[in-house]
């Protein structure tokens, strides 16, 4: 079991308000594109799809029978956003060789000060997952919320919402449009990025 080290560095726009951070990525023969949630059978580039465009394919490109998703198009809406994106872990070992957070060993976390101390404009975080929510909070100071709710937690001084959003994974049982519901209200009612 090899020790993988995280391949992206974080994406944060200048005008980024929220910052959504994953576990870690999938092993990269499973990208369709190099970047963030990038392997197709992941739902988030769907759900944002929906969302903001009222189509799931909209962020799908695809060749023959191959599809893929399109970074340009989607951090041009990130960007438009204001969403930053990084992970929790930047060091780990598969202990089954999946992408699912029960098998990652987490052996070296994001310093979550130093991240957001680059993001000025910082008011929530929005973890896509238990493993994330559990080490975020414990840098937070506070309790890991309950899926599709959000606590307030500190870093140093300053107070920021953290969520706990559903995962992406198509493991997660919960349809996509029912996800796609909860980072509506999230993304739009809540913290009002519309576009």
């Amino acid at each position: 079991m090899d020790i993988e080290y995280h391949p992206l560095k974080p994406f944060i726009p200048d005008n980024a308000r929220v910052l959504m951070l994953g576990s870690f990525p999938p092993a990269e023969r499973r990208w369709s594109m190099q970047f963030f949630y990038p392997n197709i059978q992941n739902d988030m580039w769907r759900i944002f799809g929906l969302i903001y465009h009222s189509d799931t394919d909209h962020f799908i490109q695809t060749f023959g029978k191959k599809k893929t998703f399109q970074r340009e198009p989607i951090t041009a809406l990130l960007s438009e956003l204001g969403i930053a994106i990084f992970d929790t872990a930047i060091k780990i070992r598969r202990m089954k060789g999946t992408a699912a957070d029960s098998d990652l060993r987490v052996l070296e976390r994001t310093d979550l000060k130093e991240l957001t101390d680059r993001i000025p404009n910082l008011e929530a975080i929005l973890c896509t997952g238990g493993k994330a929510v559990e080490i975020c909070a414990e840098q937070m100071h506070c309790i890991a919320p309950a899926p599709g709710f959000s606590v307030s937690g500190h870093i140093d001084d300053r107070e920021i919402l953290l969520y706990r959003m559903p995962s992406t994974s198509r493991a997660y049982p919960l349809s996509l449009q029912k996800k796609a519901e909860v980072y509506k209200r999230v993304l739009i009612d809540e913290l009002g990025l519309t576009r």
